[in-house]
């Protein structure tokens, strides 16, 4: 790949940006080792003059020289620099000459030059200082050799720079290596979209079995994918559906039409055959009314109109709406309603549904039969059952009577729509759609209310 090419592109800017941030990440730790390096010296340092200033004062004036001295002689590694100075600035006893600098105080340490008196070959050196007041007007001077610290602070300093090397080339390599990889998986994830826009939606980004983050991202764009796919196969369906099943339909209202138009020769010949032509219109245009709502409530999008719902009063509106039906075609229609606890749901939705069983009982059941309609709780969970006096739907059926369009006996009216648009209102508002194992009864199970 080139310089100009975008994925080289992408990972020298990942890449520099990782290296970047690695490298300013060892730069502030070395900064911070050595800051602390350095501190610390200077801390230990000026403990040691609080003690000095502190033991020395509660030495009698008298037994103070002695007392320097003393602290002198235990200095077996001559880096201590101790002295006691008169009111005047004379030396009463000490190592250093005279009195360094006179704004020189207790109150921090300073770094200043100072004149030995007992370092052979050295009349002057560099030390770390504070002066003291003693209770008699003296001044103690009291202080360390910086040779061996400033020695250790460049020694500190010759390793923090030896590691820095290796620090920022591992951090140019991981910054390199880390944008490439990041530079694949994003162009994994743009080849992918580029596939699914010319229309392959059956690729998948690669998850391995202990994903990183970006590995539960893939994922979730799998299940993403997944979930598009079956909408899109979902909507074919429809449109397979439609177009199959209206072709007959189409088919014969043609012809019909032509054979109207042939046959008729009267003004009341073309109204009926009009007439007729509208009535199969009126059919075509229900059963794609009827898909259309079965598609809007598989894409759960009436949630935002649930509300309350009592489904005692809504069960019995409906068996008061099919009853003068059933008396006209001689069927028994029965209503036991308990009372339950309201539902969250659409009530006209609920409505369609509980209609719908009523309508297919009515239909598939025995002629002069009976119909019950019941509401009641079980075990916690209500139940809506409608059950006719016929055999119910065969067991090797069941899973094909809520499917679109599937007619279990092709002598009664309808489009085989009436099932499924049943089982999209239980799917969209949480119920359960059950046949009973011996007879009739088709339930709608609704879950308990928390």
């Amino acid at each position: 790949m080139s310089r100009s090419d975008p994925r080289t592109r992408a990972t020298w800017r990942w890449g520099g940006a990782i290296a970047a941030l690695l490298i300013v990440q060892s730069l502030v730790v070395a900064g911070l080792f050595w800051v602390l390096a350095n501190g610390s010296h200077r801390r230990m340092a000026e403990r040691g003059f609080v003690r000095d200033c502190r033991d020395l004062a509660a030495i009698a004036a008298p037994a103070r020289p002695a007392g320097v001295r003393a602290m002198l002689e235990r200095d077996i590694h001559r880096d201590r620099f101790l002295a006691l100075f008169a009111a005047d600035g004379a030396l009463i006893e000490g190592n250093i000459a005279r009195l360094p600098l006179a704004g020189i105080t207790a109150h921090g340490s300073v770094v200043a030059e100072v004149e030995t008196t007992e370092l052979p070959g050295k009349t002057r050196d560099t030390a770390r200082l504070v002066i003291c007041a003693m209770p008699d007007g003296s001044r103690l001077v009291t202080g360390v050799d910086l040779d061996d610290a400033e020695e250790a602070l460049r020694v500190v300093e010759r390793s923090l720079a030896i590691a820095l090397i290796p620090a920022i080339l591992l951090a140019i390599g991981f910054g390199l290596a880390a944008g490439r990889r990041a530079a694949r998986q994003v162009d994994a994830v743009r080849t992918l979209t580029a596939r699914i826009v010319a229309g392959d939606l059956a690729e998948r980004l690669p998850v391995g079995t202990d994903p990183d983050s970006f590995g539960l991202l893939c994922a979730h764009i799998n299940a993403m994918l997944d979930r598009l796919q079956m909408l899109v196969t979902e909507v074919r369906g429809v449109g397979d559906d439609i177009a199959h099943q209206l072709r007959t339909p189409l088919t014969r209202l043609r012809a019909r039409v032509e054979r109207g138009l042939r046959e008729a020769d009267t003004r009341a010949g073309f109204e009926a055959v009009a007439d007729a032509a509208l009535a199969e219109i009126d059919t075509l245009l229900g059963i794609v009314a009827a898909l259309l709502r079965i598609r809007e409530l598989e894409d759960h999008a009436r949630r935002s109109r649930f509300a309350a719902v009592d489904l005692a009063r809504l069960v019995e509106d409906a068996c008061e709406l099919h009853r003068p039906t059933a008396e006209d075609r001689g069927i028994d229609l029965t209503c036991e309603i308990a009372p339950v606890a309201p539902v969250e749901g659409d009530a006209s939705l609920l409505m369609e549904a509980v209609s719908n069983l009523i309508d297919n009982a009515m239909k598939f059941g025995p002629a002069n039969g009976r119909v019950l309609l019941s509401l009641r709780h079980a075990g916690g969970a209500v139940v809506v059952t409608v059950a006719d006096d016929g055999p119910g739907v065969p067991r090797a059926e069941r899973s094909l009577v809520t499917q679109r369009f599937y007619r279990g006996r092709q002598d009664c009216e309808g489009a085989g729509l009436g099932l499924s648009l049943v089982n999209a209102i239980a799917d969209l508002h949480g119920f359960t759609l059950v046949f009973a194992d011996v007879g009739s009864a088709v339930s709608l199970i609704a879950p308990a209310q928390v």
